[in-house]
């Protein structure tokens, strides 16, 4: 079928257009655009590809293909047929994720706010979009509390002068304006203060009720300048506060994006007049698009359903649809929308800045367990294998010398060490440092209690990581090959600064693992542990060799003789200068003629020590 379908997307031209990718029922499964039919789709089979991608060309059985005269005329069509389609592998945003509006009907005696779904052409005056309704709640709320315009929802016209003030006039965050029809004319002035505060226009504002102040002040009005410093101080609150909401004609946006592992994140920071003022963002499954694509594909779904365009846009990466996103924008929005993809200065932090939210986004809405789903399934995808991994074993070999020698196996489950299943390993067979034949020794052992039922061996893993390159793996596929069993063997490569760079395969071929960091972390961490267990057997056994005594071995000589004489003579030199007179004064006479002759025999080099204990797991001496 691949072969087919490559033959097939060999023979188109070098034209812009629309690819359609479709299963076996003929049913759309992917929809996206090129500048070169050919070359884009062409590439889905060929080379190596993540696994979301792998995962949808296993089940395409064919594709359509509709050539158009410009990129432009591809990017509108692309997004018109994934619109219609719904495909399943293309970057889809909530439907349910609303951008409400405030409406508000400045005809009206006594306008009032209210949240609408969308704006409408019917004369009033929209505020918006918001990020939500909770929000436009709390932002009318606040308005409303610092304006003292009232938060209930009655009709002010039908109930002028019929009830008496409520708690909130008497708490002072209501003027009361039920009580008379005079106060009309000041309510709707304060109105009009309020939309100029959700429109942004607070720096005018300020300067406005400033002169007012001012002038009240010099014709004497002190009631009416009170009242106009009550209201500044309000309104330079709320713009302290940030409290106002992008408007419908928000200055920039920067956008951040950041791709997960398992969920991805495009985050919108909304500015007027310079100042950060909001910020909204949008979960969905990691695309496979790449990023650059990605960005053009997600930016024209967010702001069709935002429908709100700004004057400018920062995206975090350079695209080659930028002019023609512009184009886009611009005809949609009705002014002209500029898209930059600014790479140094402030700009550039801004756009990090957006990034840095991106990635916490993602982060905080992908669970453990989907991080590690999508990390095995990258394994599974990169190691071509049946199924996807869930048990890795890891072998280390430490030694410093000839003697000594010794092994670790390390198992990891599901991303997590398994620690019950730690093993460690005396080299028996290889005689001096040979880090090939001791590691094929201990891989050997592991399988032969395998084959013998050892119930503490009895599960083979999905994949065995060897710490060291291609010769490493190579021996332990053919100890595997002689022992009848297929598993992947892979060396765990490190860069110059130590860390591991790449998976090897017996044959050489090397397997990047920078590009995804989740995989980067899980292989860096199970050698890290895997050399981490290795190294501290090593230490313990030297250690307890170490102060193994010459003494050991003695007819009649125990741990107390063997402490009692060093104490009474404080080294194993003296005890070997002392005559069978002297030493029979700490032991009995027979033991000290054994002590006696068989010290002669002995070099001064010999040491002393005892066992101290081993790490988490059990040893296979």
């Amino acid at each position: 079928m691949i072969d087919q379908l490559r033959e097939k997307a060999q023979n188109l031209p070098l034209l812009p257009g629309v690819y359609l990718m479709k299963d076996k029922q003929n049913r759309v499964i992917y929809v996206g655009k090129a500048s070169r039919l050919k070359n884009r789709v062409s590439s889905y089979f060929h080379g190596a590809r993540d696994t979301k991608t792998e995962t949808m060309v296993s089940i395409v059985a064919d594709f359509d293909v509709i050539i158009v005269q410009t990129e432009f005329e591809a990017l509108v069509l692309e997004n018109s047929l994934i619109k219609y389609h719904k495909p399943k592998y293309n970057i889809k945003l909530r439907d349910d994720k609303g951008y409400p509006y405030i409406r508000v009907d400045t005809r009206n005696e006594y306008p009032a706010f209210k949240i609408v779904s969308k704006p409408a052409d019917d004369g009033a005056t929209y505020l918006g979009p918001y990020a939500g309704r909770s929000v436009i709640r709390d932002a009318i709320g606040a308005v409303s509390k610092a304006l003292k315009l009232p938060t209930c929802e009655k009709n002010l016209k039908r109930i002028i002068g019929k009830e008496r003030p409520c708690l909130n006039y008497h708490l002072g965050t209501c003027r009361a304006y039920c009580q008379s029809a005079d106060l009309a004319p000041e309510y709707r002035e304060t109105m009009r203060v309020a939309i100029s505060i959700f429109q942004g226009k607070t720096a005018d504002l300020v300067e406005k009720l400033t002169n007012e102040m001012n002038e009240a002040a010099e014709s004497l009005s002190f009631e009416l300048a009170a009242e106009k410093r009550d209201r500044l101080r309000a309104v330079q609150t709320l713009e302290q506060k940030q409290l106002v909401i992008a408007g419908a004609m928000a200055d920039t946006d920067v956008v951040g994006f950041h791709r997960g592992v398992a969920k991805s994140c495009l985050t919108v920071l909304h500015f007027i007049d310079g100042k950060l003022i909001s910020k909204d963002y949008e979960l969905f499954e990691t695309p496979i698009e790449d990023d650059p694509d990605a960005i053009s594909v997600i930016a024209m779904q967010y702001y069709e359903k935002r429908g709100v365009l700004p004057g400018t846009v920062y995206l975090p990466f350079a695209t080659s649809d930028s002019e023609l996103l512009e184009k886009l924008f611009s005809e949609k929005s009705g002014h002209r929308v500029s898209i930059f993809s600014p790479q140094r200065g402030d700009k550039a932090k801004l756009v990090e800045t957006a990034n840095t939210n991106a990635r916490e986004e993602a982060e905080r809405a992908t669970t453990y367990e989907e991080k590690t789903l999508k990390t095995h399934e990258w394994l599974q995808s990169a190691l071509k294998l049946e199924k996807i991994p869930e048990r890795i074993e890891a072998f280390d070999i430490s030694n410093t010398g000839a003697t000594d020698i010794v092994a670790s196996m390390t198992v990891f489950v599901k991303g997590k060490p398994h620690k019950k299943d730690y093993r460690l390993f005396k080299i028996r067979t290889v005689i001096g440092q040979d880090d090939y034949h001791s590691m094929a020794e201990v891989v050997s052992r592991r399988i032969a209690r395998y084959n013998g039922e050892d119930s503490k061996f009895s599960q083979l893993p999905d994949i065995m990581l060897i710490d060291g390159g291609a010769t490493h793996a190579s021996a332990i596929q053919k100890v595997l090959e002689a022992a009848q069993i297929s598993l992947p063997v892979l060396g765990m490569v490190k860069d110059e600064r130590h860390r591991t760079r790449a998976l090897v395969t017996p044959d050489g071929e090397e397997i990047g693992i920078y590009a995804n960091p989740a995989v980067f972390a899980l292989i860096g961490t199970i050698q890290e542990e895997t050399h981490r267990f290795a190294i501290e057997y090593h230490r313990n056994l030297r250690s307890k060799n170490s102060k193994k005594s010459i003494l050991d071995g003695i007819s009649g000589v125990g741990e107390k003789r063997r402490n009692d004489l060093l104490k009474a003579f404080g080294s194993i030199k003296s005890i070997k200068a002392a005559t069978v007179e002297e030493l029979s004064k700490i032991v009995p006479k027979n033991v000290a003629g054994d002590i006696y002759a068989s010290l002669r025999g002995e070099t001064d080099e010999e040491t002393d020590g005892e066992v101290n204990g081993q790490a988490d797991g059990e040893a296979d001496e």
